[in-house]
């Protein structure tokens, strides 16, 4: 009986709840769940040689203008990789990078098994990181690999890339996630003008 009331009192608090309070808890969770990724992504692509340093709040900005600058940021393919996973899609991304790293192949031996594991990977149907392409793209692709060039995930790249560009960037920059890196970039920059600032006068 003293169970059944506890039950009860926990089903009365949970219906107490209004809309607001669970879409606040959902989105502290969101918060929490990015912070975890990030935090982790970053410390798998680091090194205590190669530290990555957080952006600036021009570096951020940047990242505004184009998809282009945003992956030509090494800080902001991660952080964009950690958005797409919330979103489910990380996919369209990995998938470009693939193409970006196959490009640069230099050995043609290489070409058929690198193209045969992308197609596996993202291409085929029902792939684990299956990307949209339309049939006929896809069936190009499958074609191509008996004699594999550099150049045929091409289309299918482009497409990908204007699904992220036209979609996923977007969003991206409306995101708590962007939105929590503009703020904590604004939150260190006085303290480095603090400390640039007796130069100054010292110059002047």
């Amino acid at each position: 009986m003293r169970e059944t009331n506890v039950c009860l009192r926990e089903m009365a608090c949970v219906m107490c709840m209004n809309s607001s309070d669970i879409h606040l808890d959902k989105n502290a969770n969101k918060k929490r769940n990015w912070r975890t990724r990030l935090s982790h992504l970053l410390k798998k692509s680091t090194s205590p040689r190669n530290k990555l340093n957080k952006p600036t709040t021009d570096e951020l900005d940047q990242w505004a203008q184009s998809l282009d600058k945003l992956l030509n940021s090494r800080y902001g393919r991660i952080a964009f990789e950690v958005f797409l996973k919330s979103e489910f899609c990380e996919e369209n991304l990995q998938f470009w990078l693939a193409c970006e790293d196959f490009m640069q192949i230099k050995s043609p031996n290489k070409l058929p098994s690198r193209a045969r594991s992308i197609y596996e990977q993202f291409i085929k149907c029902e792939s684990p990181k299956e990307v949209n392409l339309d049939f006929y793209t896809r069936d190009a692709i499958e074609q191509s690999l008996h004699n594999p060039s550099l150049s045929c995930f091409l289309a299918a790249q482009t497409k990908v890339y204007s699904l992220m560009e036209n979609n996923c960037h977007p969003r991206f920059l409306l995101s708590s996630l962007y939105s929590d890196l503009q703020t904590a970039a604004r939150q260190r920059e006085p303290c480095l003008h603090i400390q640039t600032k007796p130069r100054e006068d010292i110059c002047s």
